[in-house]
């Protein structure tokens, strides 16, 4: 049966072909995760599967695909830090050190104390990269490394976060805890750590940072990656643009 033409126009914006939603890829969909499942993969771990596939294919995105993240202010990751802060401060100190420091919730989750160079300065973190290469290192705000010194009380083994029974969170239960204090912000935005990877990402651009420094600052390994947040600032800044010298 024909899908009505307005169902093909719908397809055709979001720019699927009326081959994306076919039988067969609906098999090879149940297929992959199965093999994901056999290997016990995370998140990134597949979104890694999927592009190392592409490049191996060498299939890339079409030329006119904009591809841009939506991203939170400045006020706004102020809101949800803050009200993390209010249910628990470890939760709150979590959520600012997942922010401040730019990592993807799978390399949060493995932080241990001996990553913490406290006594540099600035004080830095040392990432490491869940997405193969070497590791990465970040600055982090003195402020901010004071409160980690606070959280540790001395303590320099397990975790840098550890949960109740003396183990590392997992993923999960961090992302369910973004979500958590971005419903007691009233931010209406869907909050994940990844969209504060993107926040604070931009939040450097529109500081002023150069595009080859939040490349490494957020250690990627291809600068046209990072391009994509640089999009995002560029918005914003016509955005500002048009409200600030727009008539009517």
């Amino acid at each position: 049966m024909t899908p009505p033409k307005s169902a093909q126009k719908g397809a055709e914006v979001r720019g699927h072909s009326a081959k994306a939603n076919s039988p067969s890829l609906h098999r090879i969909a149940q297929e992959t995760a199965k093999l994901w499942r056999k290997h016990h993969l995370d998140y990134d771990q597949t979104k890694h599967v999927v592009e190392q596939a592409r490049r191996a294919l060498d299939l890339h995105p079409p030329a006119e695909r904009h591809r841009t993240v939506e991203r939170l202010d400045a006020s706004e990751v102020d809101r949800l830090i803050e009200h993390a802060y209010r249910r628990a401060p470890r939760y709150g100190l979590m959520v600012k050190t997942l922010f401040y420091t730019g990592a993807r919730v799978s390399e949060f989750v493995h932080l241990t104390p001996r990553d913490l160079y406290l006594s540099l300065d600035p004080p830095q973190l040392r990432i490491v990269v869940a997405k193969g290469g070497s590791d990465g290192y970040v600055p982090l705000l003195p402020a901010l490394a004071q409160e980690l010194r606070t959280h540790l009380d001395g303590r320099t083994n397990g975790y840098l976060f550890e949960s109740n029974r003396a183990d590392r969170y997992t993923p999960r239960m961090v992302q369910k805890l973004v979500k958590d204090a971005a419903e007691r912000a009233g931010i209406q935005k869907q909050v994940t750590p990844h969209r504060l990877r993107a926040s604070v990402a931009t939040l450097l651009l529109d500081a002023g940072m150069p595009l080859d420094q939040v490349q490494k600052f957020l250690r990627h390994k291809r600068i046209a990656t990072t391009q994509i947040y640089a999009e995002t600032s560029a918005k914003r800044m016509s955005d500002h643009y048009l409200k600030a010298l727009g008539r009517p």
